[in-house]
């Protein structure tokens, strides 16, 4: 059993066959990590996602640019301070205990193979300019499968070749990224951003719905800091990674939006399913422009799904080597946990199958606000295990100046994911919290089985025997 408010030492590496198929990751690929799983399928279909709010979602963009680099300096911070495989899992069980490590985890784990349900789904969107599959429901559905299983592949082949399919589809999607959100603003027009506030309500309130959906493109702020045991010198390079990929990032998603807002016009762009695309066509007219962009988005959304099915397995691999998951998830082939990989995509497909047989209209959307609260958990137990290092005296020794700064910063992050709780909206809460709850379920039994075996080999009866016979 662990205590809390200590660093545990760590867990025996299981047995595996690394080989030349595994290799850690430079600061390069950390960063790649990063801005591959932040920039993924979020900023190819949310621009039109939040059409409906109107341009005060730009606004939430900002908002959010300020509590995701305040995250990214936690998990800096956190990965420093004990720089092994796991994030969040790592740094709340840490801190305070066996079930929130857990929680942590199962959260997080949630949020990875949702992802992947909601990245697919977008896909599909731009892979409909190229293939026409979205005008059938079992096609498009059929299409969003592949395109999970794809990257569950090169997953499956090794560390090798998931750092090299990261590192080229992250420089390949900055091609039309870099065209919209530079080449648009030549083409800007202030007549297509429609109203600020087409929501019907409140501004706050459209911000705050808007940011919930939102987050969803700045998940992957913690991706160097979950695979820190696959990164060189962890201590120095995730933060590093981590604050530079964000940063990058956020200038990318800010500049992009602001492009296609001003290339689009309002009311198409509500109903949009490729909104890049449609920005070049609008930039340049015909549609090579837009298919160009359409094959772009399939490499960059393909390299994003590579990288969070990496992230979905290390997490549970991490809870596993303590004991918290099935022990299963704790072996490892070619440097990566296979059966991690295996059992997530499985779930995000069944999930995807089921979104799309369900008939609903707003797939993406539906996906993206369960990610979000499900995603705040781990975020908040990381700025909470922050929080309490700084406060408890067992934070390194640093000077007064850096320690104000430091639960300036936590406290930020900690404020920023619980608006996003708000802002995600009762029914994604409400199912989120039903995941959640099954996790607890979860949790009963592997500590059930915990405590058998510990009794078990000290020769412990299995309940109290009463010497009195009453």
């Amino acid at each position: 059993m662990h205590v809390p408010g200590t660093v545990p030492p760590p867990a025996p590496a299981p047995a595996g066959d690394p080989g030349r198929h595994s290799r850690r990751f430079g600061l390069p690929v950390a960063t790649a990590l990063v801005m591959g799983n932040i920039i993924g399928g979020g900023i190819f279909l949310l621009p039109a996602s939040v059409a409906p709010f109107g341009t005060v979602s730009l606004l939430a963009f900002g908002v959010l640019t300020v509590g995701a680099i305040a995250l990214a300096l936690v998990f800096g911070r956190l990965a420093a301070r004990d720089p092994r495989t796991g994030g969040p899992y790592v740094y709340a069980r840490e801190a305070f205990g066996d079930f929130a490590g857990f929680l942590a985890a199962w959260a997080y784990w949630i949020t990875t193979w949702v992802s992947n349900a909601a990245l697919a789904v977008a896909a599909v969107g731009y892979l409909d300019v190229l293939i026409p599959v979205n005008d059938h429901r079992w096609t498009a559905c059929l299409a969003a499968l592949v395109l999970q299983w794809l990257p569950a592949l090169s997953n499956f082949a090794g560390t090798r070749y998931v750092g090299a399919v990261q590192l080229v589809s992250t420089v390949l999607k900055f091609a039309p990224l870099l065209l919209v959100a530079v080449g648009g603003l030549f083409f800007f027009d202030a007549g297509n951003l429609g109203p600020f506030n087409a929501s019907g309500g409140g501004a706050i309130g459209a911000v705050s719905a808007s940011a919930a959906i939102l987050l969803f493109s700045y998940l992957g702020v913690e991706s160097a800091a979950v695979s820190a045991g696959e990164v060189e010198d962890p201590r120095r390079t995730v933060g590093r990674a981590t604050v530079i990929g964000t940063a990058g990032a956020a200038l990318v998603y800010l500049l992009g939006t602001l492009s296609v807002f001003g290339t689009v016009a309002h009311d198409r762009l509500v109903h949009s399913s490729a909104p890049f695309s449609d920005a070049v066509n609008a930039m340049f007219g015909g549609s090579w422009g837009g298919w160009a962009v359409a094959l772009a988005a399939l490499v960059s959304m393909t390299g994003c799904l590579n990288g969070w099915t990496l992230l979905s397995a290390q997490t549970p691999y991490a809870a596993a080597r303590d004991g918290l998951f099935p022990a299963a998830f704790a072996r490892k082939r070619r440097g990566v946990p296979t059966v991690g990989v295996g059992v997530t995509v499985v779930l995000a497909s069944l999930l995807t199958v089921y979104n799309y047989t369900s008939g609903s209209a707003k797939v993406f959307e539906i996906l993206v606000l369960v990610t979000t609260f499900t995603a705040t958990v781990p975020y908040l137990l990381a700025t909470a295990a922050q929080l309490f290092h700084l406060l408890s005296g067992r934070a390194e020794r640093v000077d007064r100046p850096r320690l104000v700064r430091d639960a300036v910063v936590a406290s930020v992050a900690a404020a920023f994911s619980l608006w996003l709780v708000a802002g995600a909206g009762y029914a994604a809460v409400y199912q989120g919290v039903l995941f959640l709850f099954a996790g607890v379920l979860v949790y009963a039994v592997m500590a059930g089985r915990r405590g058998h075996r510990a009794r078990s080999a000290t020769g412990e009866p299995p309940f109290p025997v009463d010497r009195a016979g009453v």
